[in-house]
């Protein structure tokens, strides 16, 4: 730390020589901001300048994040390694210390001695406490704040420091132009490599080689509609209960459509109000209602050029259903507390679980809504009606379960027999959620009956009565390891130990110490 008094430094004799050093270093600065391609070296090539031309020491720039709210270091000049080392992870808050204070206020603040100043936190063990200290804002081209220039007259205070801080001012002007190119550049830079790469993950997690899992002939239907449709504009509508997969399919659509560059915009239409859906799909103008401080598009802007998914559109009131009906018949809407007319592309994708024919009857939703929404309609079955599916989708959901948990997790045949043994009502949602919590309680990462739990009285009886799951098991089944073994005889004997024990030609007391050592947990039935 440099905390000691400091030395006579770059005294100037007069006011006119002062503001020749200051010109030499302006024109410096001009020229590295001329040359800027890199934000880092930028920003300390002028604290340099500013410390070698101008007598400015312990140069800092500061710069507001706003998506974390923090003000963080660009850069500092400083002949200590630590120092710079340090730098780095000092954050401020707005408004906190004298450089929080700066862009709070928007104003630049002097201090004779920085000693003086309580609020001084000194985190980055950099400043001379006894010299001056100037802090002046980095504005963008709207006068709001971005960043802080601080730094350290290399002399006790004297009588230039008005015209030190003007020229500090006039240098920030200069940053921030600079400092506003150089961070679009490398934001915009960074966010179409996340976006290329986010694009090339979307595409595999939505591709036709990863959505088809299961062989059933009902979901071979849908996979087939799936593709047919995706390269067209056609509107989709997507019926099935809650939790078989109605927004996997609609990605689908759009990430193997023509759209496919352009967004994909979900909204769950049953979790708004009416007024606030409105103003959610069409947008707002500035005070259009109370809270409407500003302007805001709805989702039909926001995916103009893509896919808007309009989940439980069933839900919708019939007042709104009209105002859709107009936008989709239009391709034209006006946001709330506004009179402009605005023209959308959007390719619509809506899904229910209701069945909109029967509520088309009852007067409950309107007929030619139904029928614009309708021109392609896709029929997802419920799981309980494709239960051959179950054990290819077990493994499917298992394989992504297993890489967020970093584990290799394993399905036993038992454990399949038994999730083909319900009816589901959750659907695959719920098949997922089991299997999740079956992988939490499986120590071992192999997932058997014994962890999965289920709750009663969604037993498919048709199931078990055409194949009754005791019958199926082969004791001595070379195929069948010793756990997977104990576990087929336990269940075949209702989880009586005794009657398993029996089975296997053991002792009661040899089938507890191995239920014991395997960790198996005993089911109550």
């Amino acid at each position: 730390m440099s905390h000691s008094i400091a030395n006579a430094g770059m005294r100037v004799n007069s006011k006119a020589e002062l503001i020749e050093r200051q010109f030499r270093c302006m024109c410096e600065v001009s020229g590295i901001l001329s040359k800027a391609k890199n934000i880092e070296e930028t920003l300390s090539g002028i604290l340099g300048v500013l410390h070698n031309q101008a007598g400015l020491r312990h140069g800092v720039i500061t710069l507001y994040d706003p998506e974390n709210s923090l003000i963080q270091v660009g850069a500092v000049y400083s002949d200590s390694e630590s120092v710079n080392k340090h730098s780095s992870s000092v954050k401020y808050q707005p408004g906190e210390g004298i450089v929080g204070r700066v862009l709070e206020i928007n104003e630049s603040i002097v201090l004779g001695r920085i000693s003086s100043e309580p609020r001084f936190l000194d985190r980055l063990e950099l400043y001379d406490l006894e010299l001056p200290f100037i802090g002046v804002p980095i504005r963008d081209a709207k006068g709001n704040a971005i960043g802080v220039l601080a730094a350290q007259p290399d002399v006790p205070a004297d009588d230039y420091l008005p015209e030190r801080t003007v020229f500090m001012k006039a240098t920030a002007d200069l940053l921030s132009q600079t400092v506003r190119l150089l961070v679009n550049v490398e934001e915009g830079q960074t966010i179409a490599r996340e976006r290329d790469e986010l694009r090339r993950e979307v595409r595999a997690k939505y591709g036709f080689d990863n959505m088809v899992v299961g062989h059933s002939e009902g979901m071979r239907r849908v996979f087939d509609q799936v593709r047919r449709v995706a390269k067209w504009d056609s509107t989709v509508l997507i019926l099935g209960e809650s939790g078989t997969g109605k927004e996997l399919i609609a990605n689908a659509i759009h990430y193997n459509s023509p759209r496919a560059h352009n967004p994909f915009i979900c909204l769950n239409c049953a979790s708004l109000p009416e007024n606030l859906l409105e103003s959610e799909l069409f947008g707002h103008e500035k005070g259009a209602f109370t809270n409407a401080v500003k302007q805001r598009k709805g989702r039909f802007e926001q995916a103009d050029g893509g896919t808007l998914f309009l989940d439980e559109i069933g839900e919708i009131s019939a007042l709104f259903q009209a105002k859709l009906l107009r936008v989709l018949q239009e391709g034209t809407l006006e946001r709330v507390g506004g009179g402009q007319t605005i023209k959308v592309n959007v390719r619509i994708v809506a899904a229910t679980n209701r069945n909109l024919e029967e509520e088309v009857e009852k007067g409950n939703f309107r007929e030619d809504l139904y029928y614009r929404l309708n021109v392609m309609a896709i029929q997802i079955p419920a799981l309980r009606e494709r239960l051959v599916d179950v054990p290819e989708l077990s493994e499917f959901l298992l394989n992504k379960i297993s890489r967020n948990q970093g584990r290799d997790l394993r399905l036993t045949d038992s454990a399949v027999r038994m999730l083909m043994s319900h009816d589901w009502p959750g659907n695959v949602r719920q098949l997922e959620n089991c299997l999740e919590r079956a992988a939490v309680m499986s120590e071992e990462g192999t997932i058997d009956c014994d962890v999965i739990s289920l709750p009663d009285g969604q037993r498919n009886q048709h199931t078990f009565a055409a194949a009754p799951v005791a019958a199926q098991v082969d004791l001595d089944s070379p195929d069948m390891d010793e756990r997977e073994r104990l576990i087929a005889a336990l269940e075949q004997a209702g989880w009586v130990q005794a009657k398993a024990a029996r089975l296997l030609g053991m002792t009661p007391r040899q089938i507890a110490y191995r239920i014991q050592t395997m960790k198996i947990n005993v089911r109550k039935l």
